[in-house]
């Protein structure tokens, strides 16, 4: 009798805070919803300390970070804003990160961190502010499109590298790289992970790097782990090691509005996708919540830079939790606390080998490229600008780069064919700071 009154009482607490039934939920598909998008995922946990490991911080607490900035973000979304959205360190923003700050201009971790400190807080006042809806309109839909489809295609040459895919050459600069036992292997994943996605497995990324991790310690190239379970691994060394004043420096000001436009066009688009699929937009096309969730993403993008990651973001994943019913904050306190979790199986997590999270990192820019088809390539004006930025991402190895470009191109290809008046003023605006970052770069 008692055990049945206190769970009455549980479900009466979490009706009351998240309004389930008049969300037209349950308790119970909220939580498959929480776990479908946390599987869909959970393989954040082995690809970002793999990429911010390569610009010199320590890996095991990367492992720690990455699941309490996941956790705080995803909490933050379903107890403050009730959605069932979920958050995690963005790809291609912890590539930014690495290869074109870190290794392309030489900064250290510590400055990019701070970096990431600053995008997150011009994040938040713009939102609050009501700048961000200027800052979207006067960007081109196709610009915004051909963003995500460089990063994407970044994304994958990074990881065609970590493979041993594609290797460097001095006389053509790539080529093919040997078919090695770990490249064979990482392809396998590859071939795994796309069958999968065609076949609409939830969590195919993670199975493909879990089959590979496993082939890999049948062909000994991975070691066995001393334990499944540990304490999580220390914070210390990279927590609150951010380098705020190194982050104002003039050649940091470029960074600091890419990561923030990079930010910006992920959420909009993720938020768009899941509001969709939710059923969260309104007759007049206006979203709900819209700017809560961008104001709890800015929040968590400066909490997780003080812990020691890159821009921390809201997922696309969270619509495998809503078309699985999710439809409010608790399925994000499920994934919360289930990446909250995932820090207990570090010594797991600390082996999987490069050739397995790889594969990961090509599909992940296949899932970015995929737009691309949104762009119309017959009208110049924007074609043009879109190509620009799509290939000088991978070509000069900063996305940094290709999104200045691509703005500055945008603006002088409007200009040149005598549709001045194309250009809105925040858009001269933005030009004008992406030719500052290519001065000063």
């Amino acid at each position: 009798m008692e055990k049945k009154l206190n769970e009455n009482s549980s479900a009466g607490f979490l009706e009351k805070f998240f309004k389930i039934k008049e969300h037209g939920s349950t308790v119970k598909t909220e939580v498959i919803g929480g776990l479908t998008t946390f599987i869909t995922m959970a393989y954040i946990i082995f690809v970002n300390p793999g990429i911010l490991g390569e610009a010199g911080m320590d890996k095991g607490a990367l492992i720690t970070v990455t699941c309490l900035a996941s956790f705080i973000g995803t909490a933050l979304a379903g107890l403050w804003v009730n959605l069932p959205f979920a958050m995690a360190p963005g790809m291609g923003l912890n590539a930014f990160f690495t290869y074109t700050l870190v290794i392309g201009r030489g900064a250290t971790w510590q400055q990019a961190l701070g970096v990431v400190f600053f995008s997150g807080v011009v994040f938040f006042i713009i939102t609050f502010l009501g700048i961000r809806e200027k800052i979207v309109d006067a960007i081109p839909m196709e610009l915004r499109i051909a963003v995500s489809a460089g990063i994407g295609l970044f994304i994958a040459f990074i990881g065609m590298k970590n493979l041993g895919l594609v290797e460097a050459d001095p006389a053509t600069l790539v080529r093919m790289g040997k078919i090695t036992l770990p490249v064979f292997l990482g392809l396998v994943g590859l071939v795994i992970i796309a069958v999968l996605e065609i076949k609409k497995v939830k969590g195919s990324l993670l199975i493909g790097i879990v089959v590979v991790t496993v082939l890999g310690f049948l062909s000994k190239l991975v070691q066995l782990p001393t334990s499944i379970l540990a304490m999580p691994p220390s914070i210390a060394p990279i927590a609150f090691k951010l380098d705020i004043i190194g982050a104002l420096k003039i050649s940091m000001i470029g960074p600091i509005f890419s990561f923030m436009f990079v930010d910006l066009f992920d959420s909009v688009g993720t938020i768009m996708a899941c509001a969709n699929e939710a059923g969260m937009v309104k007759e007049d096309g206006k979203i709900e919540k819209v700017g809560k969730i961008l104001e709890a993403d800015a929040i968590a993008t400066v909490v997780g830079a003080l812990l020691g990651t890159s821009t921390t973001t809201t997922y696309v994943e969270s619509s495998s939790g809503i078309a699985a019913g999710a439809r409010t904050g608790l399925a994000a306190i499920v994934t919360g606390l289930l990446f909250l979790l995932a820090t207990l199986f570090t010594p797991i997590i600390g082996v999987v080998p490069t050739f397995a999270t790889a594969p990961a990192l090509i599909m992940v820019g296949v899932y970015m490229f995929r737009n691309i088809k949104d762009i119309n390539m017959s009208d110049f004006e924007v074609a043009i600008p879109s190509f620009i930025t799509i290939a000088t991402m991978p070509l000069t190895y900063s996305i940094s780069t290709g999104i200045s470009l691509g703005f500055v191109s945008y603006v002088v290809v409007c200009v040149a064919a005598g549709d001045i008046k194309k250009v809105k003023l925040t858009m001269w605006i933005i030009a004008l700071l992406s030719i500052v970052n290519l001065a000063v770069h």
